[in-house]
């Protein structure tokens, strides 16, 4: 195939720069991890999209053309919804860190014998 580019004089194909990938920060605790990583995920997506909008916005100014004016009106209303999601993942977070037993315990029940009881309270397995 080379060979064939190279007698007919084609030059070889231009690789168009990719998005740096985004680092994941490694912790201890799998569930931060993730947070973390969907979080920034998040925020490129976000600023991509704002790159976006801005360029089809420009665009639409230039040509005047009411396809251009409707593809930043979807593009404005996917930023919206990335945002949102992005509000939505800081709330999961908070549900999934909190405890979730009683905060105050007044009445607390031992099902046992004396024997069981006492042994606990010397520290002792039962």
């Amino acid at each position: 195939m080379e060979k064939i580019d190279e007698i007919l004089g084609i030059a070889e194909k231009t690789v168009t720069p990719s998005v740096p990938a985004i680092p994941r920060v490694q912790t201890t605790d799998e569930d931060d991890d993730d947070f973390k990583y969907s979080r920034e995920n998040l925020y490129h997506i976000i600023e991509r999209g704002q790159d976006a909008l801005d360029g089809i916005l420009q665009v639409a100014k230039e040509t005047d053309h009411p396809r251009a004016y409707e593809v930043a009106g979807q593009l404005l209303k996917t930023n919206a919804e990335n945002t949102e999601k992005l509000v939505n993942l800081q709330t999961t977070k908070k549900k999934v860190t909190e405890v979730s037993g009683p905060k105050n315990v007044t009445n607390a029940l031992f099902v046992g014998s004396t024997a069981e009881l006492q042994k606990l309270i010397k520290g002792k397995n039962v």
